[in-house]
């Protein structure tokens, strides 16, 4: 998800994709550590882009 998509959203469905990515980004750890994933980059984007969302609404917040 690309920051101009992010900046789109309102805050309480920058919530609600917080919620999903991080729920994926918590299985595909999980299935990572039972065997390899056939792309381990998908951990670095999922969790570059919890941040990106992260840092969006604490910016939303002040």
């Amino acid at each position: 998800m690309k920051q101009s998509e992010i900046k789109e959203l309102s805050v309480a469905e920058l919530q609600e994709k917080l919620a999903v990515f991080k729920k994926n980004y918590t299985d595909l750890k999980m299935a990572h550590a039972i065997s390899p994933l056939e792309s381990p980059l998908q951990l670095k984007v999922i969790r570059k882009t919890v941040a990106r969302i992260a840092t969006e609404l604490t910016y939303r917040a002040q």
